[in-house]
């Protein structure tokens, strides 16, 4: 979730996810990237979702410290570089986008019949901000039914200690694992 150029790149407006100049920025990366390969290798769908606006920001609530924050940089404008998703980390032709207007990745998206139509009993979770998308999407889709495994080395905030309290937290929803677990459930599902 959220794995866009202005989330993810250092050139990017928004900044809850990773420092500018944060070196772990790479490790994130690949971790990432390892998870959706190893989703594709083993069968798994992947779900790309992504937060964008209408250029004026019609669509965008500003009810919230962080949506006024996004209106007033400028940030996620559909049709733009900083909505699209990191080159790296781009969904295949064919794959699942879905694009979201709130912190709730559900919340009228169409995710819910997305993931439904996939057969899917597990889900696994991982982007940008851990502390924003990730937590009220393992939320919601452990109120749905779901068994919800967060892939904490796939997640970041730009402050660690809110990464770390988030995931404490979602431990009580959600096995909260590396890459390299979340990859061996996958090889357990075929």
């Amino acid at each position: 979730m959220h794995y866009q150029n202005d989330v993810l790149h250092p050139d990017g407006k928004v900044r809850v996810g990773v420092a500018a100049d944060d070196p772990a920025r790479p490790r994130l990366i690949a971790s990432a990237a390892r998870l959706v390969a190893a989703a594709r290798a083993h069968g798994v769908p992947v779900i790309s979702v992504r937060i964008a606006f209408a250029p004026d920001y019609s669509d965008c609530l500003r009810n919230c410290m962080l949506f006024r924050r996004v209106a007033e940089t400028g940030a996620v404008v559909e049709g733009q570089w900083g909505a699209e998703f990191y080159a790296q980390l781009a969904p295949l032709p064919g794959e699942t986008v879905i694009t979201h207007k709130r912190n709730n990745p559900f919340w009228g998206s169409g995710l819910e019949e997305a993931v439904r139509l996939t057969g899917a009993t597990r889900l696994y979770l991982a982007g940008i901000a851990t502390n924003h998308v990730v937590e009220h999407g393992a939320r919601h889709a452990s109120d749905l039914g779901y068994d919800v495994t967060v892939v904490a080395d796939a997640c970041s905030t730009a402050q660690p200690h809110l990464h770390a309290a988030s995931l404490e937290t979602l431990a009580m929803l959600a096995d909260v694992v590396q890459v390299d677990a979340a990859i061996a459930q996958m090889k357990g599902t075929q």
